[in-house]
């Protein structure tokens, strides 16, 4: 028995050290495999954090777009509207300034126009003030001289017209406050009430717009 026991540790030594070498690499390679395990699934939370991440990040970016989109849309919107209402304010300017020019192309003359009715009223009485009947050839200084007032007269009437400057002579037309000036009203036989019986002044529009008014006497209910 003591020979047989020998004989076994005799055989089991040589592979002594063998084994304990085994056992003690064994826990490096177990500790090596399992910081190995652990560094793989840190690097996969890290991986998936940081997906995470660039999933949440990406998401705040296009909010932060979108609110400065709806901001810079709505500056759009107040900078059109103010645009155009400038836009529109001038053009207002613009009409308003060429009424205003056409306006003093037409009437700037209005006053200078007044001035000459009064030439032309005095002319219009020469004439009329002239018995018809002494108007002959045996009398050719008067007939010179009236056929030259009624010339003249003539003339200054188409200048009038040329200008835009017509004469109001409204006998039996209807009374028009904006046209005629009622010096009195008094009942006529034969005519409508309301209308115009006699022209003391002939009245006078420029381009429409009545610069003097006739002087007339209006009819009136008996």
């Amino acid at each position: 028995m003591a020979a047989v026991a020998q004989c076994v540790r005799g055989a089991l030594r040589p592979r002594l050290p063998l084994l304990s070498v085994a056992l003690r690499t064994s826990p490096r390679l177990l500790c090596a495999a399992t910081q190995q395990k652990n560094t793989g699934q840190n690097l996969e939370e890290d991986q998936s954090q940081s997906q995470n991440e660039q999933k949440v990040e990406p998401s705040s970016a296009e909010k932060l777009l979108a609110e400065e989109k709806a901001k810079l849309e709505e500056q759009l919107k107040d900078v059109t509207d103010k645009y155009k209402r400038a836009l529109a304010d001038a053009e207002n300017v613009r009409q308003r300034s060429q009424k205003l020019v056409e306006e003093a192309k037409l009437y700037g003359i209005q006053s200078f126009c007044k001035d000459l009715l009064e030439v032309a009223d005095i002319l219009e009485k020469a004439t009329q003030s002239v018995p018809k009947e002494e108007i002959k050839d045996d009398n050719p200084h008067l007939k010179s001289l009236y056929e030259g007032l009624v010339m003249t007269e003539m003339q200054i009437q188409k200048v009038f017209k040329k200008h835009g400057l017509i004469r109001l002579d409204p006998v039996g037309a209807k009374f028009d406050p904006y046209e005629h000036e009622a010096l009195f009203h008094a009942p006529v036989e034969g005519q409508e009430p309301g209308t115009i019986a006699l022209v003391s002044k002939i009245g006078y529009k420029l381009h429409g717009r009545t610069l003097r008014p006739a002087l007339v006497g209006v009819v009136k209910d008996a």
